[in-house]
């Protein structure tokens, strides 16, 4: 059987993280979740991986969970009893937490439908773009389901406001591309063709800087959405800047921009 989620280097320095379901809509079943799982364990201990895109094979980059079967998640035994369900349900959820805690960046590039799991996995990547073609819902609700789940209910308010979450939560319309776009859902939305083009040309840009400016950028943005108070977050940039201040490619960046030429990072 050919593995569900596939991990290819697109660059130096750039993973490209795939679903290879095409032929079931790249819907989640309990061996994709597990190989998921596995490839962000992989790729958090990869030294040279700098930047992840996740994306999808065929025309489609997720249509969540697998209505047709899900199978036996780690920890449940396939009785659909309370417990065999938590189990089910606590084995998705945390690729939420895992991409989030994942020290790379995460771009995920849309296409076609990403419903249910799948939207909140583009919810949980630190930036998303989108073809043209692309649609997005909180499926639950229209399979009899609660709206809130798998952190979507955590996520799209934080990234597209109140109102308009509680909308697309009750509701479970598909919200096109541009209007993805238009609300702050993705930050762009380009061209199917120009789709893969776009998520490396962001990739690259990350790439670019130093590893630990890139990945404390990443861990303090996340914080500063959970911390209560402006005195805080400011704190907590403090602490992160002067811990940046002493690396080395920090030193190598200054030396590079006073030479006029570009700075060689060694992630130290």
């Amino acid at each position: 059987m050919s593995p569900f989620v596939l991990v290819t280097e697109a660059e130096p320095g750039i993973t490209e993280i795939r679903f290879n379901r095409p032929d079931r809509l790249n819907a989640l079943n309990a061996v994709l979740v597990q190989e998921l799982h596995d490839a962000l364990a992989a790729v958090a201990d990869d030294q040279d991986c700098r930047v992840v895109i996740l994306a999808g094979a065929g025309r489609n980059f997720c249509a969540g969970a697998d209505l047709a079967g899900h199978g036996i998640a780690p920890g449940g035994d396939g009785s659909g009893s309370p417990q065999d369900w938590m189990a089910t349900q606590e084995h998705i959820a945390s690729l939420v937490p895992r991409i989030r805690s994942l020290p790379q960046p995460v771009v995920a590039a849309v296409q076609g439908a990403a419903s249910g799991g799948g939207l909140a996995l583009a919810l949980a990547s630190d930036v998303r773009v989108c073809a043209s073609d692309a649609r997005f819902n909180a499926a639950f609700v229209r399979v009899g389901l609660s709206g809130c789940d798998i952190g979507v209910s955590w996520l799209l308010p934080r990234l597209i406001g109140s109102s308009r979450a509680f909308e697309l939560l009750l509701t479970g319309r598909f919200v096109e591309a541009d209007e993805a776009a238009r609300i702050g859902l993705v930050s762009a939305a380009v061209a199917r063709d120009d789709l893969h083009g776009h998520a490396r040309g962001i990739a690259r840009a990350i790439a670019a800087n130093s590893p630990y400016g890139v990945r404390m950028t990443k861990q303090v943005m996340w914080s500063q959405l959970e911390v209560g108070s402006l005195a805080a977050g400011i704190a907590l940039e403090n602490r992160t800047q002067v811990t940046a201040v002493l690396t080395s490619d920090h030193k190598e960046a200054v030396r590079a921009f006073l030479e006029k030429r570009a700075p060689r990072f060694s992630g130290r």
